[in-house]
């Protein structure tokens, strides 16, 4: 696994429109995003360069203009994100994390009956 620095909440906002339009300018990512996010231009220019220096995005200069392409992928990020938020609040421990989600959050139904086959198909893995 790459060490690489966390990205903040802006940032993530901007690589999950990048993730969906890439590769894209700055101008097609800042248009991409949620009308009601009111983010500057500027703004996501700078989120685009924090997300090339921390290694989660590479830019080509096109002409007069910097296109930028995802380098790591949605699923890897989250991977990490969520990899450090269980060592850093939890101690490594994914157990509570699990049980403050469906406590505090709740649980509906069809989220039940998916965590029900989740634990049947490991337990059946774990028998193999």
């Amino acid at each position: 696994m790459v060490d690489r620095p966390a990205i903040s909440k802006g940032e993530m906002e901007v690589a999950r429109a990048l993730w969906q339009i890439a590769p894209a300018t700055v101008r097609e990512v800042f248009e991409a995003l949620p009308a009601a996010r009111s983010i500057d231009f500027s703004t996501v220019q700078t989120y685009l360069r924090r997300l090339e220096i921390k290694g989660h995005a590479v830019s080509k200069l096109k002409g007069r203009v910097r296109v930028y392409s995802a380098r790591t992928r949605e699923r890897t990020v989250i991977r990490e994100t969520v990899n450090d938020l269980v060592q850093r609040l939890f101690d490594g421990e994914t157990m509570p994390l699990v049980r403050h989600l469906i406590e505090d959050r709740g649980i509906d139904e069809a989220s039940l009956a998916e965590l029900r086959d989740l634990i049947d198909r490991l337990d059946q893995e774990g028998q193999k």
